[in-house]
């Protein structure tokens, strides 16, 4: 919408939104959750009247979508406040529904102290159990992303936790020696972590708490997170004939266009163009989804700009872990058939005359026999966000191992020791390309 305004500013721009808060950063409500001391509504970055008056942006809350007329160039809205439904038409219209967190069909999902954790709703509902009720043991289903981040904001609080996952690893789809490290390190700050469990169901109490039945017997608890991905918001899209790709996220062009005239999307509700395996991808995040809504809205309103694609970077953090990704892991690697080596290494953030110094494991993915960075894994005790966008970088490039051990990177003592971890990574990885010959195409050397 800000850009559409930018662009076009005799335009009129109106945003439908279905629930009561805009423009928030979903990423920071973890992190929020753990500090009591901080309002929840801290995380919104820009509010519907600021929208008016500084952007002359119209966002109507609380106001939903309910069909799109393609044909006629109208949208069906429904007033939630004023329980009325009128036609809004369009010239351009942009789908941005997003994604929402996936509730697996388990009895007992909806009873209260049961929650997901997506929206700023969530987190508001989530914060306020826990100052009202003092809940003394959580069980996390699910050990991701979100499951690692708020495993660390309930142990702050004092709480107790235990986290459940139906996958042989924490992180699914990571590189086995990476997941290995943050299994560590939830047991080192006193979270229970059980692997390869099945949740069945989740129950009620008779003294008011919540008990979780699995394959491997029942965990006790005050509340209850279901961490267990997210699913793109699509029906309304369906409805209006407007086409999904193969990741069953709306289909978009690399100027946010779907296949039906005027009508763009952007956003965790879309696709992505993935610039290693050259296909769609289905990688929501919240850069991609600002970076992809920029465009559609540019576009919308005249403009002629396109979006490049993805490399799938992202990290987070989990008590004193750093932890990040970009490109491939070895599951992509071996569904796209292609060989590739996965080079594991370990080496030292600072100089060994700096005091401080911390390992930072790394895995490198390289294509064999050319050596083409395909994807870089990274965990450890000091910075490691900066280092794997290094790799972003190169693999954006497509550069190879070779290139990257020829980089000149920053040498100081406190910063990063003669060669970083990033050109030894790269080392190993080559020795191993060249050792692999041929190799085999399972991704993992």
């Amino acid at each position: 919408a800000s850009q559409a305004r930018r662009v076009l500013p005799s335009a009129e721009v109106i945003a439908l939104e279905r629930g009561r808060d805009v423009s928030y950063g979903s990423c920071g409500i973890p992190y929020n959750i753990g500090d009591p001391g901080r309002r929840i509504d801290d995380l919104i970055a820009i509010s519907k009247e600021r929208f008016l008056s500084e952007r002359k942006i119209e966002v109507r809350t609380e106001h939903e979508a309910r069909a799109i007329d393609t044909e006629k160039k109208k949208v069906e809205v429904w007033d939630i406040e004023g329980k009325k439904a009128y036609d809004l038409p369009y010239d351009k219209l942009v789908v941005a529904t997003g994604a929402r967190a996936f509730r697996p069909p388990l009895e007992g999902i909806d009873l209260p102290g049961v929650f997901v954790l997506r929206e700023l709703s969530h987190g508001a509902a989530i914060k306020a159990f826990i100052a009202e009720r003092k809940p003394a043991r959580a069980v996390i289903v699910g050990a991701g992303y979100i499951g690692a981040e708020m495993a660390e904001a309930l142990r702050r609080l004092g709480i107790q936790v235990t986290v459940l996952e139906i996958m042989d690893q924490a992180l699914p789809g990571w590189q086995p020696e990476i997941a290995a490290l943050l299994e560590q390190e939830l047991l080192r700050n006193g979270v229970a972590l059980e692997i390869q469990i099945k949740v069945g169901a989740i129950e009620s109490t008779r003294d008011g708490g919540l008990r979780v039945q699995t394959d491997r017997g029942a965990f006790e608890a005050d509340l209850v997170l279901v961490s267990v991905g997210v699913r793109p918001n699509t029906e309304l899209a369906q409805q209006a004939g407007i086409a999904l790709g193969e990741t069953r996220a709306i289909a978009v062009d690399g100027r946010m266009r779907t296949d039906r005239p005027d009508v763009f999307a952007a956003g965790d509700c879309a696709e992505a163009y993935h610039l290693v395996s050259k296909r769609p991808a289905y990688i929501p995040l919240g850069d991609t989804a600002n970076k992809q809504g920029k465009v559609a809205g540019a576009n919308a309103a005249g403009a002629d700009r396109v979006f490049r694609g993805i490399v799938g970077t992202a990290g987070f953090k989990a008590f004193e872990l750093q932890v990040a990704r970009t490109g491939l892991g070895a599951y992509e690697i071996q569904k796209l058939s292609i060989e590739a080596v996965a080079a594991l290494s370990e080496h030292q953030s600072v100089a060994p005359s700096y005091p401080g110094s911390q390992t930072i494991t790394t895995v490198l993915f390289a294509e064999v026999p050319s050596g083409r960075l395909l994807g870089a894994q990274m965990i450890g005790r000091a910075p490691v966000g900066k280092r794997i966008d290094v790799l972003a970088t190169a693999i954006t490039a497509g550069m190879t191992v070779d290139d990257v051990e020829a980089l000149d990177l920053v040498y100081a003592p406190p910063l990063a020791p003669v060669y970083d971890p990033i050109l030894v990574a790269a080392t190993v990885a080559r020795k191993q390309v060249a050792r692999a010959g041929k190799g085999t195409p399972n991704g993992r050397g």
